[in-house]
């Protein structure tokens, strides 16, 4: 019985996040399919951003610039995003540090942060944005010419952005993008995220996105699906 508590115990300060490394990815566990509490708080101070994480007790703090104004910031489960009339900022639980991403010269800050339990995406009309929260980096993919961004979506673990040209994912278990390209006029008929994978359905295929190994599988589909 002793044993058992013990395991428990343990099953339970992982869950938490207590005892991960800081900047380590996670490994992959079913458990993270259920939604999370939020564990990360960000408090706007007069000159600074502090990020309050529930996990380990610590306190992140982030200096604003003279001038810059925050325009919008939330947190969900692991992750909280920051957008600012200068930056974007991210961070997660167990983070060393904020990362952010300066806007260029004619970028216009977004409205928002798309945010999963441990993803966050965010698009501006230069560039796609991923942040995972297993290993707290944030990723970017500058927009090609005339590229169009047509929706994004995201579930606990998984995040998918889905332009004219490509399929962006990102997933807290695999650091980076991952793209797929999409053929010239193949258009979405569903895209759908789950917890752990994003489903993109098109006419003659099904592209299936798993957060687990950050892969893309494809599936043709018959002439009577």
């Amino acid at each position: 019985m002793r044993s058992s508590g013990i395991l428990r115990a343990a099953l339970a300060a992982w869950a938490l996040g207590i005892g991960s490394p800081a900047g380590a990815f996670e490994e992959f566990d079913p458990g993270s399919q259920v939604p999370l509490a939020d564990l990360l708080e960000i408090v706007v101070l007069s000159r600074s951003l502090l990020a309050i994480d529930a996990t380990g007790g610590g306190q992140l703090e982030q200096d604003l610039e003279i001038g810059e104004k925050v325009l919008w910031q939330a947190t969900r489960g692991r992750v909280g995003a920051v957008i600012t009339s200068r930056r974007l900022l991210l961070v997660a639980t167990n983070s060393a540090a904020w990362q952010q991403a300066r806007f260029r010269q004619g970028e216009q800050p977004p409205a928002s942060v798309l945010l999963g339990d441990r993803v966050a995406l965010v698009t501006t009309a230069k560039r796609a944005f991923g942040f995972d929260g297993g290993s707290g980096n944030l990723v970017e993919s500058s927009l090609g010419p005339r590229e169009a961004v047509l929706e994004s979506a995201v579930g606990e673990n998984v995040g998918v952005i889905l332009t004219d040209r490509r399929a962006l994912g990102v997933s807290p278990f695999a650091g980076g993008f991952f793209s797929v390209r999409m053929d010239l006029g193949e258009r979405a008929e569903s895209f759908v995220a789950k917890a752990n994978l994003v489903t993109l359905t098109t006419a003659r295929r099904i592209l299936i996105f798993r957060a687990p190994t950050g892969d893309w599988e494809e599936r043709d589909r018959n002439l009577h699906d």
